[in-house]
């Protein structure tokens, strides 16, 4: 099967710029043209296009990108280099988790903390820490606060 540029845009929600930009910078390997000169994608492509769109979420710049396509044109022989890209990818991946998941324990320390001092004054609060916070919030305050 077949799609078009605009039937590839709907399906994942990018601009056609976007997937023009793509095609020229080398991202979609034997992309053929019809008569008029227009885009023909096939499953390929949106295979491919949903590892390119993992990638930029993931981080990986443009040139990064058409990197792993160019050794996905080679084949065979390049399997371990991509293998050893998405590990590289995938520890990044995992190290901006954790920075996120400890901004989230201290919004979250921040949010019981601030909700708490409407209801009680903030000295009130303040007395709370950190012998007499809820367990759950306690938790998130010795994360955020070694």
């Amino acid at each position: 099967m077949t799609y078009t540029i605009g039937e590839m845009s709907k399906m994942f929600a990018l601009s056609i710029p976007t997937l023009r930009y793509y095609d020229k910078e080398g991202l979609f390997l034997d992309l053929d043209r019809d008569a008029s000169g227009n885009r023909l994608f096939d499953e390929r492509h949106v295979e491919a296009l949903r590892v390119i769109e993992c990638l930029k979420k993931s981080g990986l710049q443009i040139k990064d990108i058409k990197k792993f396509m160019e050794l996905v044109s080679l084949g065979q022989e390049t399997v371990t280099d991509r293998k050893e890209m998405f590990l590289r990818q995938k520890k990044d991946i995992e190290s901006k988790i954790l920075e996120l998941e400890n901004a989230l324990d201290m919004i979250k320390f921040k949010c019981w903390y601030y909700e708490t001092a409407e209801k009680l004054g903030e000295k009130e609060v303040k007395a709370m820490i950190p012998d007499e916070l809820p367990r759950e919030i306690k938790n998130v305050y010795e994360k955020t606060h070694i």
